[in-house]
């Protein structure tokens, strides 16, 4: 049965989580979107933004200047996975899991270093020593941080609404409804390509910036599965508001508010009192029902069309 009273209680870390991971499915939006691009390499590059965070703040870097850097490791990692793509014509899911692959070597080594401060001995795995810095997204924080995610989000989206309205962003646009046309129309196809995955990996890679924050250390598995849960988003956020959402701001919004909704339901899971050593299968479930939500919409609509037909 669910315990309304801690459902209550968990819903402000549940939502600050949902945020987190909306923000990444608005980087995996550009490309699984936007671009029409299937990136693997997201679950490496939201590890190595988490990683890269946790290593500059460990070395006396600013908080912010530190978020800054999270974001350009993810864009090496779109770089990559753009060359491998379009010049060595390897396919894009094959790129990602290339990037993906050799992102968990880069990974280990980031978080296997060593340092010493204070007099400590840490790693990028144990959690940030408090007093280190003082965290603006914070578990331990939770009305701070979810203030702190809303105008992080609202820039992102702010920024890729100005982006996509320029004339780059129009060929990024293009290139993704139609490769053929766009090279006939004089657009550098390979470039955009590359531009766009740079651009969602760097967002992807901001989001494990966050999440690191939030939790307070980085680990190499702290990516696993972020493409389901941003792809999970992504279809939750068109199920519930694609109606509704019909400007490009508004639709990565609706990516961002798909996070928030998924953790609200896996929480919801959770306080029913379902067993935590199951909660990969229940992820699965739930992700599995929303993408086919889309799927049966399809079903039904040609029904009734069909039924249309017969009645005439």
């Amino acid at each position: 049965m669910l315990n309304f009273d801690l459902f209550l209680t968990s819903m402000p870390g549940a939502i600050a989580q949902g945020m987190v991971w909306g923000l990444m499915a608005i980087g995996l939006y550009i490309s699984y979107k936007i671009l029409d691009f299937a990136d693997l390499s997201v679950d490496g590059s939201f590890t190595t933004g988490g990683a890269v965070f946790v290593i500059s703040v460990l070395n006396g870097i600013n908080i912010y200047i530190a978020m800054v850097f999270a974001f350009l490791s993810g864009c090496l990692a779109g770089l990559a996975t753009g060359i491998f793509n379009t010049k060595f014509g390897i396919p894009p899911i094959l790129a990602g899991i290339l990037t993906q692959l050799g992102l968990y070597s880069v990974n280990l080594r980031i978080i296997g270093q060593d340092f010493t401060l204070k007099g400590m001995d840490v790693k990028a795995l144990e959690a940030i020593p408090r007093g280190l810095f003082t965290p603006i997204i914070s578990s331990m924080y939770t009305n701070r941080s979810l203030i702190s995610l809303l105008i992080i989000l609202a820039l992102v989206i702010l920024v890729l609404y100005w982006f996509f309205g320029t004339e780059l962003g129009h060929s990024i646009r293009a290139t993704g409804s139609n490769k053929n046309m766009a090279r006939a129309n004089g657009i550098n196809i390979d470039a955009t390509t590359i531009i766009a995955l740079i651009l969602s990996n760097g967002i992807v890679a901001l989001s494990g910036a966050t999440f690191a924050q939030y939790q307070g250390s980085a680990e190499v598995s702290m990516g696993q599965g972020a493409i389901v849960i941003g792809l999970a988003a992504i279809i939750i956020g068109e199920v519930l508001f694609g109606r509704i959402f019909k400007n490009f701001a508004l639709r990565l919004l609706g990516a961002g508010l798909g996070g928030v909704v998924y953790y609200i339901v896996i929480q919801t899971v959770v306080n029913v009192g379902f067993n935590t050593n199951d909660m990969k299968i229940l992820t699965a479930l739930v992700v599995a029902l929303f993408l086919g939500v889309p799927y049966w919409k399809s079903k039904i609509s040609q029904k009734k069309v069909k039924v249309k037909e017969v009645a005439k």
